[in-house]
């Protein structure tokens, strides 16, 4: 699909089933989820530009390539994108955060925001969403309408798993805003859960269910 980018690192493929599992243990799942965002970040941020520095190593003066031009902004949607986000973190330390508080209404499945927060110099950064799972994408597109309404202009969304209505959703409203994924999976069940997905990241990651 146009702007979305399968990442299918065999690490990144590996991890993912072993995160797929129903009898993964919260502790496993949260250790997973963090390395996959860590393995993600790498590839959402190939593209970054680089600038040519002077340093001096113990033997010999050099130029050697820097990160150049925009810093980052993970924007994690809460609750399970905190600890997905957390992998990114570990790889980008000195990054901002921007905390995105929003859960789906069970009836519509209708996103509601209960918090948000965000950098002031937003615009100048580039920010990297971070959701484990893009289903309907509601919670996606409203917490990309929230970035951009603060300002924020380069724009990029990461997730495990997605499905075709979820990413039309998104690439159809917000269609600036390329998509990095792990897999697109088969469609979503009565509850808007994906197939085969892995349930609901937020519960597994904190055992609330």
């Amino acid at each position: 699909m146009e702007g979305v980018e399968v990442v299918d690192h065999p690490l990144v493929q590996h991890k993912l089933t072993l995160l797929r599992e129903q009898d993964r243990s919260t502790k496993s799942f949260r250790e997973l989820l963090k390395e996959i965002g860590m393995l993600l970040c790498y590839e959402v941020t190939r593209d970054l530009p680089l600038t040519k520095v002077e340093v001096q190593t113990p033997l010999a003066t050099m130029m050697a390539p820097r990160l150049a031009g925009k810093k980052l902004v993970f924007a994690p949607i809460l609750r399970s994108g905190l600890t997905f986000a957390e992998g990114m973190l570990d790889l980008v330390p000195a990054a901002r955060v921007a905390h995105i508080g929003l859960y789906r209404e069970p009836e519509t499945f209708a996103a509601v925001e209960y918090f948000f927060k965000a950098p002031a110099d937003i615009a100048e950064r580039l920010v990297i969403v971070v959701t484990p799972v893009l289903a309907t994408g509601n919670t996606a597109v409203a917490a990309v309408d929230r970035l951009k309404e603060r300002g924020a202009k380069d724009l990029r969304l990461v997730t495990l798993i997605c499905v075709p209505p979820g990413i039309e959703r998104m690439r159809g409203l917000h269609p600036d805003v390329p998509i990095w994924t792990a897999a697109i999976d088969d469609g979503l069940d009565e509850h808007a859960f994906i197939l085969p997905g892995l349930g609901d990241a937020g519960d597994r990651a904190y055992g609330t269910k």
